[in-house]
């Protein structure tokens, strides 16, 4: 299909560039800086919300689905974009939060006034004054349901407080939803990106013996049905879809994505990204397992390719660490370790994202003081750790490794003032890596991490290989390289990674790979080793 072999560049506009001065990115911003994207070769703009919001959760709590908040710009501002985006071939996928609303929201504002018919577009429940409903807890922590004394009712909100969950068992609110997507297909765009989008059919409202409650409303009963539906209705079948899966399974995920299902064009799933933390717990810092997110990797790969699935392929996001930082050395080995983890997942089968900023190699935040952030999660967290008996400096260094603020501060432009993001005072501290790290000094420079990921979307767009072949995993008991091979049509692509800052031999020696392979397509050392790989080497052999 289409997008197998075409790369999604999302955007934060709140830190991307900003026009006015004003410190907060904007769509002007986007549409300033679409030569940049298209030099790069991205195919698609994955643009996170920017509709009315009260901005408790970074305006994943909307408002108003079908109007710009005026701090990102006007409705003509947004038809300029997708003008100017479609005369470079580029087209626009935006984020659809449709398993709540802001309690801002005029529907929600009318069910608190006691309008029945909009009450029902929200899941009340009779009680709760004096006990919650169930003892579902909230994914921001704390009780699911909020009583509302005035109704003698609660509401159920999975996320914050502020969040409320919509009732997609109510007809009239499948067709609003609906008539959302209809909206902004008509003003041209191309494709949409639905958040936690498996939540949205709840099952039982019973107490959960053994859980927080996500077995009643994960991937919940009704919730293929409801995809296809909306789908079909809205008459996007066929756009470039992709849904944020929440605690997932491949069975669920092959079926939300494989074609036949008439559901969604490919999943985001989380997994992977949780292999630092220790006991599953995000503020307990470990070292990466390997030889799980190996495992991972090759479980989703192949069984989603045998079920007819597609995955969408990341590391980085609004919500996640920089990935060099994280899994690679942003120091001694920083351009090495950026680069090896870009090929790690541009190879496999899937549909690449980057985050922008990934492809210069942006690196966490670094921030030094809990004054510098911003976001409220970290903040919170800072009194959580501190009270639990961590010291200032212990504390630091977890919201410094774990900071949604790591991925959010502004894009890195220029060396100069504010890394070229803004005139005035940027909402967030840019960060003070963007003298040495920024576009304007990777754009031209062949060597650069910036050069690598053009590479890697060219090499896609080229080599049906990397779309469409088969996969397989090779070096399995080997927990210091990713390795996997791809084939199509007497076409093989190995790439060797080593996740290590140590030289490293592979379990069958680089010379046998090379016996097979003997063509090198990429790599991130000029020269190529007799028997090892270097430190976060990746290679790239082909026959």
């Amino acid at each position: 299909m289409s997008f197998h072999n075409e790369v999604v560049y999302q955007i934060y506009p709140k830190s991307f560039q900003d026009t006015n001065g004003d410190g907060w990115g904007d769509l002007a911003g986007i549409t300033q800086r679409l030569d940049y994207l298209r030099d790069l070769g991205v195919r698609y703009l994955w643009i996170t919300p920017f509709y009315p919001s009260p901005q408790r959760d970074n305006g994943y709590d909307v408002a108003d689905y079908c109007a710009i908040d005026p701090r990102y710009g006007t409705m003509d501002d947004f038809d300029t974009l997708v003008c100017e985006a479609r005369a470079r071939g580029i087209g626009l996928m935006l984020d659809m939060v449709f398993n709540h609303t802001s309690t801002a929201h005029a529907w929600f504002q009318r069910a608190l006034a006691g309008d029945k018919h909009y009450q029902d577009y929200y899941i009340f429940r009779d009680g709760g004054k004096g006990a919650p409903i169930t003892n579902w807890q909230s994914k921001f922590g704390g009780t699911a349901w909020e009583y509302v004394p005035g109704l003698d009712k609660s509401y159920l909100h999975l996320f914050d407080v502020t969040q409320a969950d919509l009732n997609w068992e109510n007809p009239a609110v499948r067709e609003e939803l609906k008539n959302v997507l209809r909206f902004w297909k008509a003003r041209g765009v191309e494709g949409f990106r639905f958040d936690v989008v498996n939540l949205i059919s709840k099952g039982a409202f019973e107490d959960d013996a053994t859980g927080d409650g996500r077995k009643y409303y994960t991937d919940g009963p009704h919730v293929h049905e409801y995809l296809q539906e909306l789908v079909h209705d809205a008459g996007i079948d066929g756009m470039v879809t992709v849904g944020e899966m929440s605690s997932t399974s491949i069975a669920n995920c092959i079926r939300y994505s494989n074609p036949a299902e008439h559901e969604l064009a490919m999943t985001f799933s989380f997994h992977h990204l949780k292999v630092d933390y220790k006991d599953g717990d995000k503020w307990s810092l470990m070292m990466p397992d390997f030889h799980k997110l190996k495992q991972l990797f090759a479980d989703w790969q192949e069984q989603m390719t045998a079920g007819g699935g597609w995955n969408a392929l990341f590391w980085c996001n609004h919500d996640q660490p920089r990935i060099v930082s994280r899994f690679g050395d942003d120091k001694k080995y920083w351009k090495e370790s950026a680069k090896m983890l870009a090929a790690a997942i541009h190879f496999l089968r899937g549909t690449p994202y980057i985050y922008q900023g990934e492809e210069l190699g942006m690196t966490n935040a670094g921030f030094t003081n809990i004054d510098e952030y911003r976001d409220v999660e970290s903040i919170n967290y800072y009194k959580i750790l501190r009270a639990a008996g961590h010291s200032e400096a212990e504390t630091l260094q977890i919201i410094g490794e774990r900071s949604r603020d790591n991925s959010r501060t502004p894009m890195q432009w220029t060396a100069g003032e504010n890394a070229g993001f803004t005139t005035g005072t940027p909402w967030l501290a840019v960060n003070a890596t963007h003298t040495s790290i920024n576009a304007e000094r990777e754009a031209n420079d062949p060597g650069s991490i910036h050069a690598f990921y053009k590479e890697l979307v060219r090499l896609r767009k080229e080599l049906p290989v990397i779309a469409d072949g088969s996969i397989a995993f090779l070096e399995r008991e080997n927990d210091d390289v990713l390795a996997y091979e791809r084939t199509l049509d007497g076409k093989t692509l190995r790439v060797l990674c080593n996740l290590r800052g140590t030289e490293t031999k592979t379990a069958t020696p680089l010379a046998d790979y090379r016996k097979t392979t003997p063509g090198t397509l990429l790599g991130n050392y000029p020269e190529e080793p007799r028997d090892t790989l270097r430190p976060y080497e990746c290679l790239v052999l082909t026959n």
